[in-house]
């Protein structure tokens, strides 16, 4: 939206509309969307065939929980162009995830879709409290990963300087953002604890740090992680929300007021919450698998999308859409330990509830006869490595171990370590579980 349209707060209209006309948008929005897939995509005609629905049978918001859902499955057996709704030539852009777990998912967009993108991330830097004329830092790996480019024309759309830096290359991270002072930092929270090691290796105490906000997305991270990465970059940590599949950064995003959640984008996402199990709709509040079905993209429209992210639905605060609760885990990342169901998140709120302990662990998963045995790589803080006994880790192992079965429910070994044993992903995700249990048949 252009500036003239804007109100004087900066906010877009529909950011403080009512829960009737944010309804009545949504609906049309709707019906278009499931409209337009079914006209353009072959395998959504099939598949609304096969559950025995029609566009025309969407008169209502709840009408969507007939049609069928949509999940990743369906993205990789269509690669690599399969579900696009626009001819290939109309297509202005791909992005693709990595794939390695499998087929990689494509997605594309056309330049309406992009202008659209671009609006929603300048939007969520807006909301995290970025301005016009700030300078943005971006250290999320650029390419066919969503996160650099998507942060990037969304800081320029906004009004921002940005520095395209990409991940990697840490030491000229902290060298870049010493030098040119930007105010925002975009990056995963796991790899902000690298940059802010690099801080720490220097001397560089966070109040010299010219950051006041930073923007993190792209992997779960709780309130401890958050904690950390202020307390060590002395700036606003705030939570961006997006996939791939359905966009790219910028689906969700927190609110710098508020800091409680990240705010959906309800005129262009609308979200349900369902019973991982039965597929059935929950009340908004109640825990269950995130879905998305997108209201206004053109190139590749997704219908009921199977997030595989477990989170609730929460009233709006901030602004007047609704907001995700902290994702707890996704259903494909949950382990399944002696019979108990555990996140890696849950186990990295336990490390971090430890002030000697820092924000970068591993879980290691082996089986033993048929008994699972975990084992938690943890490490202290950069200033307690050398002046830390061997008695006092294997308290600290201890309270740990206790907390983890207390609070999670399973029996772990836990190590741990000087700063800087385990290895530091320095661009994507970091791999935080190591599972060398037999698969089962």
């Amino acid at each position: 939206m252009s500036a003239k349209h804007r109100r004087p707060d900066g906010l877009e209209p529909i950011e403080t509309a009512s829960r009737d006309e944010i309804s009545a948008l949504q609906l049309q929005r709707l019906q278009w969307s499931v409209r337009h897939a079914y006209d353009n995509v072959p395998h959504y005609r099939k598949t609304f065939a096969e559950k025995g629905v029609h566009p025309d049978d969407l008169k209502t918001l709840a009408d969507l929980a007939k049609f069928p859902f949509s999940t990743k499955t369906d993205l990789r057996g269509n690669y690599p162009f399969g579900l696009f709704a626009v001819p290939r030539a109309q297509v202005a852009r791909v992005h693709a995830s990595s794939g390695t777990t499998g087929q990689p998912i494509v997605v594309g967009y056309t330049l309406k879709d992009l202008d659209t993108w671009a609006g929603l991330v300048a939007r969520s830097i807006r909301a995290a409290g970025g301005r016009a004329g700030d300078m943005c830092h971006v250290a999320y790996g650029y390419g066919l990963f969503t996160g650099g480019l998507g942060a990037h024309y969304g800081a320029e759309r906004l009004g921002c300087t940005v520095v395209p830096m990409s991940g990697g290359q840490t030491e000229k991270q902290v060298q870049l953002i010493m030098d040119f002072k930007p105010d925002i930092i975009m990056v995963t929270p796991s790899y902000s604890l690298v940059i802010a090691e690099e801080f720490e290796r220097r001397g560089i105490a966070p109040e010299d740090i010219s950051l006041r906000i930073g923007i993190f997305g792209a992997e779960p991270w709780g309130e401890g992680m958050r904690k950390e990465i202020e307390q060590k970059l002395g700036i606003d940590a705030l939570d961006i929300y997006g996939l791939t599949e359905v966009m790219g950064p910028g689906v969700a995003c927190e609110c710098i007021e508020s800091k409680d959640g990240p705010v959906i984008w309800e005129d262009h996402f609308y979200p349900e919450i369902i019973n991982p199990e039965t597929g059935e709709v929950v009340a908004d509040g109640e825990e269950g698998e995130l879905v998305f079905t997108s209201l206004s993209k053109e190139a590749m429209p997704v219908i009921r999308y199977r997030t595989r992210d477990l989170t609730r639905l929460l009233p709006p605060s901030a602004r007047s859409f609704r907001r995700l609760g902290r994702i707890t885990g996704r259903s494909d990342d949950m382990l399944i330990v002696r019979g108990v169901n555990v996140f890696p998140t849950q186990i990295e709120e336990q490390i971090l509830r430890d002030p000697r302990l820092c924000g970068t662990y591993q879980i290691h998963l082996q089986r033993d006869g048929h008994l699972d045995n975990v084992e938690v790589h943890c490490e202290l803080q950069h200033h307690l490595s050398n002046s830390t006994s061997l008695q006092e880790r294997a308290a600290i192992a201890k309270e740990l171990q206790h907390h983890i079965k207390t609070v999670v429910g399973i029996s772990t070994q836990v190590k741990v370590m000087d700063f800087e044993t385990i290895p530091r992903t320095l661009t994507g995700k970091a791999r935080r579980v190591y599972d060398q249990r037999p698969k089962q048949n």
